[in-house]
């Protein structure tokens, strides 16, 4: 086995207990935080396209690129039921040189 052949294979196992080691920390406490499931999509962050409500049986839109689900609109995608953070930006009036 030469080194390259080697770097690879240690890399893969790398990779493998990273994703072993992940998957046990999101089994044990989910990401959700302190904010409960969407209840609009059920924490799967999406929801059935609208293509798919209307259509005859084809599914493929833009918006769900042909899969049949897209982000839902209550939580964005996140899966929880918290509102999705918006910068408002206030420009003080006009004022007339006199």
């Amino acid at each position: 086995m030469g080194p390259v052949v080697a770097y690879q294979l240690a890399t893969g196992l790398g990779v493998l207990a990273g994703a072993v080691l992940v998957k046990s920390v999101m089994e044990q406490k989910p990401m959700a935080g302190p904010w409960s499931r969407c209840p609009s999509c059920n924490g799967t962050g999406t929801v059935n396209c609208m293509c798919s409500r209307w259509s005859d049986g084809d599914v493929g839109c833009r918006t769900c690129s042909g899969s049949g689900r897209m982000a839902c609109s209550s939580c964005g995608g996140s899966g929880t039921g918290r509102p999705l953070p918006v910068q408002v930006s206030v420009r003080p009036p006009n004022r007339p040189n006199y």
